[in-house]
């Protein structure tokens, strides 16, 4: 018998946002040498992270915190706003999922740049919200693009990420918040800043601006190192952290992430070793990548998006080519980003692998560049 799902349920397709690096070797019959196309950080969470998620792993018997209170407190302290201001969720995707929960029913509309983080339209659709897209301005999200169709849609939530995934770009903090106080009033703006440990301080908005409408999307993931963790946080209006208690999974963060988490937040001087060994793997990214008649575009991430120079034709048949060869890598899934192709920052041992296999693969689409050239 069929199951008796919702009709919603029922027309929405069986997929993911992305297919896992795990289904992909599965697929390939081996695992891959090099693994950078899920812009993890690849430096390693913190030992003092480890230490404490070793330790806090002889208590799992336990349930975590359901409130989280030592780390909202501690997010609270090292940002300099007030606890009621802080939300944890399972990372940002489960943040979004609740976001989402909170403001869309089928018919929503809801307005994000068409290419952006696939998971944000994942939630969307799995409520039923009607996605509203608009185009890249060049390389990067369009601030006005996104503030005139929620004008033009009344929408009530719209999503944007500075710096931005997949392309690598931001903008200054000061468009930033020129989108933020334009929104208008019963918009709310979700800023994915999953990134913004790695970004140039001039593009990231103090943190203690706010305003109604603003909630700001933050995760251990990145560089932190902890995305096998699933944890992540918001800092937003007390009225917006307090609506997530109506909807969370209050036992969805577990006490081994909660330990890690809050260890890996005290340990900065090992977050400043990743962001130098990040910003070295990039200037490295970016050297092989001319070497071999590509572009490196400016990245404010723990990635580098290469631009081919060709469609996504061609850079769909790199990627391939790449994993033929034990290399994980991603591409953006929209044109004309998707001429590109992303790469995460890693160490220089695996960076050399990837040097090696990257000639080789480029070798094999050539004759397809050529036609796509041609």
């Amino acid at each position: 018998m069929t199951p008796p799902f919702t009709p919603l349920v029922a027309q929405l397709p069986a997929s993911v946002p992305f297919v896992g690096p795990e289904a992909q070797e599965r697929a390939r019959g081996a695992a891959f040498t090099v693994r950078a196309g899920a812009n993890e950080n690849a430096f390693g969470p913190s030992p003092k992270a480890i230490a404490a998620m070793s330790e806090a792993a002889a208590g799992a018997w336990m349930y975590g915190d359901p409130e989280n209170f030592d780390l909202k407190a501690a997010l609270a302290a090292h940002h300099g706003v007030a606890v009621e201001r802080i939300a944890v969720g399972e990372g940002i995707d489960g943040l979004l999922q609740n976001l989402v929960r909170l403001f869309v029913r089928e018919g929503t509309p809801v307005v994000t740049s068409a290419g952006a983080y696939p998971t944000f339209n994942y939630h969307v659709n799995g409520f039923g919200g009607r996605l509203v897209t608009v185009p890249y301005a060049g390389d990067h999200e369009d601030p006005d693009a996104i503030l005139a169709a929620v004008r033009a849609e009344a929408a009530p939530l719209a999503y944007f990420a500075n710096p931005d995934n997949p392309m690598g770009s931001s903008h200054p903090a000061g468009r930033i918040a020129g989108l933020i106080e334009a929104m208008p009033e019963g918009a709310v703006l979700a800023l994915d800043e999953a990134y913004a440990e790695f970004a140039d301080p001039s593009a990231v908005p103090p943190i203690g601006l706010e305003h109604p409408g603003l909630i700001r999307l933050r995760t251990f993931s990145k560089a932190y190192g902890l995305a096998g963790m699933r944890i992540g946080y918001a800092i937003t209006t007390p009225e917006l952290a307090k609506a997530f208690d109506k909807v969370r999974n209050h036992f969805g963060v577990n006490r081994v992430a909660q330990a890690g988490a809050l260890a890996a937040l005290g340990d900065q001087a090992h977050l400043d070793a990743v962001l130098h060994a990040v910003a070295a793997a990039k200037a490295r990214i970016g050297d092989i990548a001319a070497a071999h008649g590509m572009t490196a575009l400016p990245s404010d991430t723990n990635f580098v998006t290469i631009d081919t120079g060709c469609d996504g034709a061609v850079a769909r048949a790199l990627v391939a080519a790449l994993a033929t060869r034990g290399v994980f890598v991603r591409m953006p899934f929209v044109a004309p980003q998707d001429r590109c192709i992303r790469v995460t920052a890693v160490s220089d041992a695996l960076l050399d692998l990837f040097e090696a296999e990257l000639g080789p693969a480029l070798a094999e689409v050539a004759p397809m560049a050529s036609v796509a050239a041609g």
